[in-house]
C-alpha cells in the first residue's frame, strides 16, 4: 500500500515508517523538520519537506505519492506551551490539519489514520479509562484533538473517508534505530535517563501527594513499536472507530526512577516539586477495544523492557539525531 505519513520525522512517526516499510509498504513521509529530524527518516522512504498550512503542496505530495491511506502524526503536542500560546495549536492541528484531509479526499485516499491522544478526555471519571468516557479536554492541546475528531466523523459520514483514530497515553521506548529526541523534552523517562547519561543532575518529580500509594503520578506506557504496529492494523479495509492505546498498567514516577535505577545500574536523584495544575493522579488505559476489534497484542508490556531499549537508544545516541 502506498502511505503518506505526515510527522514521519518525529519520533512516533519515525519508528512507524520503519515499521510500515518493514510490513511492505511504500512511505512517502511528509515533514517541515521544525519538531522533527532528516536523519530520523527511514532512508527507505520518501521525504517531502514541506508544512500543512501550504494547503497546494499539500495536496500535491498527497496526489504525487498516489497515496492510499494517511497517517497523520505532525502536530504540536507540548501542553504547558498551549496553555500560553493556543493560537499556534488550534491553528496547525486543527486548521492546517484540514488540508489534509481535504487533500485525502480529492486525491480518492481510502483510510486516514490519526494519532490522537488520552488528553481529549481531561481529568477521567474512572481508571482503567474506556472509549465512551466523556471527553472533557483542560488545555488548548487536548481541545485541538478533539477538534480534528469530531471533523473526521464528518468527512467519513459526507466523504466515506474511513478512519482510525488512536487515542495515546504515553509512548516510550526505541526501536534498534529510531528513538527519542525532542528539542524541548518534557517526558519523563528520556529526562530521568539524562541524569544516568551524565547530562543533568537530577530529574524533578512534580507532586508528592497524590492519592497513589507512593504519593506521585501513575501513567500508563507503551512501547513505540507497539504503537506503530497498531497503525499497521488499522489500516485494515473495514477498520473504523476510536480506540485506546496502552498497556492496562499504570507505574508511577517513582516507580519508573527506580526501574531506569535498575537497567541503567546508576543512581539518579530527584528533586520534589509542587504539583502541576491539571496533572490527574491516575491516567491508565482500557485497550480491550483495540485488541478485540483490531487483533493488537503489545510485544512490549512490562516497564523494565520499554526502559532497556530507550536505555540502548539513548547510549548509542547521548545527543540524540545529529542533523
Amino acid at each position: 500500500m502506498n502511505v503518506f505519513v505526515t510527522g514521519g520525522a518525529g519520533y512516533i512517526g519515525s519508528v512507524c515508517v520503519e515499521e510500515l516499510i518493514n510490513a511492505g509498504h511504500a512511505v512517502t513521509v511528509f515533514d517541515n523538520l521544525t519538531e522533527g529530524h532528516r536523519s530520523a527518516v527511514d532512508p527507505r522512504a520518501k521525504l517531502v519537506e514541506g508544512c500543512l498550512s501550504d494547503a497546494a503542496l499539500v495536496n500535491r505530495s498527497v496526489k504525487a505519492a498516489k497515496a492510499e491511506a494517511v497517517l497523520h502524526f505532525a502536530a504540536n503536542a507540548l501542553v504547558g506551551e498551549s496553555m500560553t500560546n493556543p493560537s499556534k495549536y488550534f491553528r496547525n492541528n486543527v486548521a492546517s490539519g484540514l488540508n489534509l484531509l481535504d487533500a485525502a479526499v480529492e486525491n480518492g485516499v481510502k483510510k486516514f489514520v490519526f494519532s490522537s491522544t488520552c488528553a481529549t478526555y481531561g481529568p477521567p471519571d474512572r481508571v482503567p479509562m474506556t472509549e465512551d468516557l466523556p471527553q472533557r479536554p483542560i488545555n488548548p492541546y487536548g481541545e485541538s484533538k478533539l477538534m480534528f475528531e469530531k471533523m473526521l466523523i464528518w468527512f467519513q459520514q459526507l466523504h466515506k473517508l474511513e478512519f482510525v483514530a488512536f487515542r495515546y497515553f504515553n509512548a516510550a521506548g526505541a526501536s534498534g534505530k529510531f528513538g527519542e529526541h525532542h528539542r524541548i523534552e518534557t517526558h519523563l523517562i528520556p529526562n530521568v535517563l539524562k541524569v544516568a547519561l551524565g547530562q543533568s543532575t537530577q530529574c524533578e518529580i512534580y507532586g508528592t501527594d497524590y492519592a497513589t500509594p507512593d504519593g506521585t503520578c501513575i501513567r500508563d506506557y507503551i512501547h513505540i513499536r507497539d504503537l506503530a504496529q497498531a497503525h499497521i492494523l488499522g489500516l485494515a479495509s473495514g477498520k473504523q472507530g476510536f480506540f485506546n492505546l496502552g498497556n492496562g498498567d499504570g507505574y508511577s514516577v517513582r516507580q519508573v526512577i527506580e526501574t531506569c535505577e535498575k537497567i541503567t545500574g546508576k543512581k539518579i536523584s530527584s528533586v520534589e516539586k509542587p504539583r502541576r495544575p491539571g496533572d490527574p493522579p491516575k491516567l491508565v488505559a482500557a485497550a480491550h477495544k483495540a485488541v478485540n476489534e483490531l487483533g493488537w497484542k503489545p510485544q512490549f508490556p512490562k516497564l523494565e523492557d520499554i526502559v532497556s531499549t530507550a536505555w540502548e537508544w539513548h547510549k548509542k545516541n547521548p545527543n540524540g539525531y545529529n542533523d
